[in-house]
C-alpha cells in the first residue's frame, strides 16, 4: 500500500525534529538482515543511548535540511538505515561496529560527530576509542596519583622508623637505662 503525501510529511517533520537535538549519527546499508537480527541490533543501540530507523533516502535527505546532520544525508543511495544520539558518539560507534563485526550484511556509509561529517575509516576509529566514563576516571587517576604518592612516602618514614625499632628491641640493641 503506498503512503499518501500527507503521511510522507508526517513522517519528514517527526524525523526532523528528532534530528534537530543530535549530536552524532552514523548512515549505514544493509542487506538480508533477517528481523531477528534487526531486533538484536535495536536492542543494542537502546542500551547505548541511540535511536535507530530505517529511512527512505529522499526523505531523510529533506528530514535533514537545517541540522548539523544535513550532509551525511545528501545523495543517498540504495538501502539506508540511520543511527542517532545526542549523547556520547562512542557508544554509539561501538555499539554499530561490534553489530558490523558479527553481521557482515550491515555496512557504514557515512557518519557525523558534532556536526562534522566523518568516513566510514573515522567511525571505525571511532569506536575503538574509550568512552566518556573510562576518559574520566583515567583522568581522575592521573589527578589522584602524586597525592597517593606522597602520602605513601610521607608514611614509608614511619613505618620505616618502627620497623628498625622493632628489630633493634628483638635483637636487644638497646641498653636499660
Amino acid at each position: 500500500m503506498a503512503v499518501t503525501r500527507a503521511k510522507k510529511k508526517e513522517q519528514v517533520e517527526k524525523l526532523s525534529g528528532e534530528l534537530k537535538s543530535v549530536s552524532s549519527m552514523i548512515v549505514a546499508t544493509y542487506s538480508k538482515l533477517t528481523v531477528t537480527q534487526d531486533f538484536e541490533l535495536r536492542k543494542a543501540l537502546r542500551s547505548s543511548g541511540a535511536k535507530y530507523r530505517v529511512v527512505k533516502n529522499t526523505l531523510a535527505e529533506r528530514a535533514g535540511k537545517g541540522t548539523r546532520v544535513e550532509e551525511a544525508l545528501k545523495n543517498l543511495q540504495g538501502v539506508t538505515s540511520i543511527a542517532y544520539t545526542a549523547g556520547d558518539p562512542v557508544a554509539l560507534a561501538k555499539a554499530l561496529a561490534k553489530y558490523v563485526k558479527d553481521n557482515p550484511e550491515f555496512s557504514f556509509k557515512a557518519g557525523v560527530v558534532e556536526g562534522r561529517v566523518i568516513s566510514v575509516k573515522e567511525i571505525e576509529s571511532l569506536a575503538t576509542m574509550p568512552s566518556k566514563e573510562e576518559i574520566y576516571s583515567k583522568l581522575l587517576f592521573l589527578l589522584n596519583a602524586p597525592a597517593q604518592r606522597l602520602v605513601t612516602s610521607m608514611n614509608a618514614v614511619g613505618r620505616n622508623l618502627a620497623v628498625v625499632v622493632n628489630q633493634g628491641v628483638q635483637e636487644k640493641k638497646f641498653k636499660e637505662a
